[in-house]
């Protein structure tokens, strides 16, 4: 297909003329080319633009930066031939068209000048292998050669070349192909999909890092489970996220089976997804349930039990962040702290709810307490929708309480009102066991509502202790 095609706006209409007028000068034919292009046809906005030139990319850049003002920095990779610049809060990547050869244990290509069909050819897929020209002489000329428009319109995602070759040279691009698919709602064309399979182990070259990247871009996804069931089937989930394939399945004994908590987690993670865009509590969602495996237990009377799989699953966060190399700072803990309470309020659903119940979820939840009883409010599913809708009446009922304790009695981040410096202090003793006995005492004091939440009171109760101890 080639037709000229008004691909432009008011805002970079400019930009990319100038750009199509230095191409020329320098003799460098130049295009736009991915991204770009493929969200031109999706009618979505790009905040990245990508610019092939049959020439030197990054004497593109620095002659295009030059004519602009205020004139950006280009940064440039010369080992690769690309220059970078930010303009009108978007970033323009220019790089020479080149051909790109790979060797069996590196995604880092071996790199050669080549055409624009020769740099078509190494994109992962035919809708990022869409161009339009940006020459004066043939401005919007629409360049399609491996009938990618008809994929996209189709809402298929296939490679331009054997995806055996695509897919082998770059492993990444098998993370991306899931990617898309879960981030636009396409599907996987027959042949990409048994290349996936194929050449899943080829995955092992890649750094953590890159598939990290990937994984976190699939689980901001609207519907986080089109590219987790993907990983699955094709093997790749088996490689970089064991854990997580550990949970599928079901195990009958005397007739009694447990929930398949692989399909359990994604529906929680797709529940989740509805109502937040948080990436770590989506991984939250994730993990609640990643230590069931090792935690599954039959017991005659109760059927299966998993007890204890919240505190194992919270130490298991660490393990997970630290190979798949995410951040072990605030993020992790706060997955990690997710996990560990994920049960507190679906239990208080299951009982009388008491005041110290959940003055105690609110302490321990602290700044989390929301995000806990989003996380908590989507782990609740059911093929019984009665036996959903008793639970969602129930948590807010939970959640009624939550608001009603918290105004009385401000536990948000709450610190007990009696320090161990003031026990010390007041009864002229060192660090002790009584110290700790009597701090302690008015903790659970306020919390059980034996005493209200202020110094005074708490004061009192602290030389009452103080007394009781014989100090």
């Amino acid at each position: 297909m080639s037709k000229i095609i008004d691909f432009t706006n008011k805002e970079n209409d400019f930009l990319f003329r100038l750009i199509g007028k230095v191409a020329v000068d320098l003799n460098s034919p130049a295009y736009v080319v991915g991204g770009f292009v493929r969200n031109f046809f999706l009618k979505r906005q790009s905040k990245d633009i990508d610019i092939v030139c049959v020439g030197n990319g990054i004497q593109l850049a620095e002659n295009v930066a030059a004519l602009l003002h205020p004139s950006p920095k280009v940064v440039t990779y010369s080992r690769y031939g690309t220059a970078m610049f930010r303009f009108n809060d978007i970033e323009f990547e220019f790089v020479g068209a080149r051909k790109e050869s790979y060797t069996a244990d590196s995604r880092k290509p071996a790199v050669e000048e080549g055409t624009l069909e020769d740099d078509q050819k190494r994109r992962d897929f035919t809708m990022n292998a869409l161009a339009f020209s940006l020459n004066p002489d043939e401005f919007g000329l629409f360049l399609d050669s491996f009938e990618g428009l008809e994929d996209l319109n189709n809402k298929i995602i296939k490679t331009p070349l054997d995806p055996g070759i695509t897919f082998s040279d770059d492993p990444l691009r098998m993370m991306r192909a899931i990617r898309f698919a879960a981030q636009l709602g396409f599907v996987l064309d027959g042949d990409t999909k048994q290349a996936l399979k194929k050449y899943k182990d080829r995955i092992g070259i890649i750094s953590q890092e890159r598939i990290a990247a990937e994984l976190n871009k699939i689980i901001l996804s609207p519907k986080p489970s089109v590219g987790f069931l993907l990983l699955f089937e094709t093997g790749l989930l088996s490689i970089i996220f064991p854990e997580m394939v550990l949970l599928h399945g079901v195990e009958i004994k005397n007739g009694k089976g447990h929930k398949d908590n692989f399909f359990h987690t994604l529906q929680v993670l797709d529940n989740l997804s509805q109502v937040t865009d948080n990436l770590w509590l989506r991984w939250a969602a994730i993990l609640h349930d990643i230590a069931k495996p090792q935690t599954k237990r039959w017991q005659a009377d109760i059927g299966w039990s998993f007890h204890g799989h919240e505190v194992l699953g919270a130490s298991m966060v660490y393990t997970i962040f630290k190979r798949l190399k995410l951040p072990m700072d605030f993020k992790m803990k706060y997955v990690q702290q997710l996990v560990r309470l994920h049960l507190r309020p679906i239990s208080l659903t299951k009982e009388n709810i008491t005041d110290s119940a959940i003055r105690r979820l609110i302490v321990d939840a602290g700044d989390d307490l929301d995000d806990l009883m989003l996380l908590c409010k989507a782990d609740i599913t059911s093929k019984n929708q009665s036996k959903v809708q008793k639970y969602l009446e129930n948590y807010d009922l939970v959640m009624e309480k939550i608001q009603a304790v918290e105004s009385n009695d401000n536990l948000r981040n709450w610190q007990p009102p009696i320090t161990g410096e003031l026990i010390m202090a007041t009864f002229s003793i060192g660090p002790s066991k009584e110290v700790g006995l009597i701090k302690t005492a008015v903790r659970e004091a306020i919390l059980d509502g034996i005493i209200p939440n202020d110094y005074d009171a708490a004061f009192t109760y602290m030389k009452e202790r103080g007394k009781a101890l014989g100090l």
